[in-house]
């Protein structure tokens, strides 16, 4: 493992990149936005490729926000419908940075802010605090991301927040993923959030039979997907490995292997057409604060936010 400066921000700050390489996996991740930069991994003959999108210097993110490429997403990933939510009898104003919608934490969410870093076994720790009113949610925030290899070359990133009032947490990574060529993906998902016209879910849970979005048997990817799917089971609570894969991605002409794993509820399928590759986000559902029917995203204090989704890599 190994961090060197590798940019400044337009005011100057400067960008730290830590490079962790474990199990023949190699991965980039900036202080910058959590960015995940890189992941190199080999195909079935050996040829190591990068499989995420990204830019080569912290500037072309801040110049380029929009796809969120490879960042950490909150205070609240996904949408709030409107831009407001009521907790406790008192309704909070949020930005409305995705249409009629407030998206990914606002205006300038966790993915815009630079990350305290340490390193910790086999990875590194960022964190930061969240001031309260930070882009309208209420409470002081402590929150980290740790992003550790294990001996298999598996990513995983655990997530972990306190508040010192009652506040809203949904965190996640929208990395893309391109593993080469054209891509299929299996699914632990028989049901998801129908949408309304707002892209807010209308509170419904459907099944996925005799959808587009039925996964749960291998099939092409393509685009035009940015659907949350109900995952399947539930898991351990962390401290183990989950039973089943949340979501698996396959390029039939390299080989390489993604399996996710994750103790998240639901999982935000991107795939974009502008965009070559697919982001999986595992997270809450969209507009929970909302939603009393859907999983709740309400930490309180004396409570501890965590939550984390592991990334592994194979071929065949």
């Amino acid at each position: 493992m190994s961090a060197e400066e590798c940019g400044r921000l337009a005011d100057g700050t400067t960008v730290h990149r830590w490079v962790l390489e474990r199990g023949g996996t190699r991965v980039g991740v900036l202080t910058y936005g959590g960015i995940v930069q890189s992941v190199e991994v080999p195909d079935r003959h050996g040829a190591v490729a990068d499989v995420v999108l990204g830019h080569d210097s912290p500037a072309g993110y801040e110049a380029d926000p929009g796809p969120y490429l490879g960042a950490l997403v909150g205070r609240y990933a996904n949408r709030i419908a409107g831009g407001s939510f009521t907790l406790d009898g008192r309704t909070y104003r949020l930005a409305l940075n995705g249409g009629p919608n407030s998206l990914h934490g606002g205006e300038r969410g966790f993915d815009k802010r630079v990350w305290d870093a340490e390193p910790v076994d086999g990875g590194v720790r960022l964190s930061r605090v969240s001031p309260d009113g930070e882009e309208g949610f209420p409470g002081r925030l402590e929150v980290s991301a740790t992003y550790t290899l294990d001996e298999r070359g598996a990513l995983r990133i655990a997530y972990e927040a306190v508040t010192d009032a009652p506040t809203v947490v949904a965190l996640t990574n929208h990395t893309y993923w391109n593993l080469g060529g054209a891509q299929e993906m299996r699914l632990a998902a028989a049901h998801y959030t129908p949408l309304d016209d707002a892209s807010i879910p209308t509170g419904e849970i459907a099944r996925v039979d005799g959808t587009r979005l039925d996964f749960r048997a291998w099939r092409p990817v393509g685009t035009g997907l940015d659907h949350n799917f109900v995952l399947d089971g539930d898991d351990d609570g962390g401290d183990g490995e989950r039973g089943a894969p949340a979501a698996e991605l396959y390029s039939p002409a390299t080989g390489r292997l993604l399996t996710v794993r994750t103790t998240e509820p639901g999982l935000q399928v991107y795939a974009p057409d502008h965009l070559d590759g697919v982001a999986l986000e595992t997270q809450a559902f969209p507009d929970s604060p909302n939603r009393p029917r859907f999983p709740s995203t309400v930490l309180r204090p004396g409570e501890v936010h965590t939550s984390w989704t592991e990334y592994a890599f194979g071929i065949r």
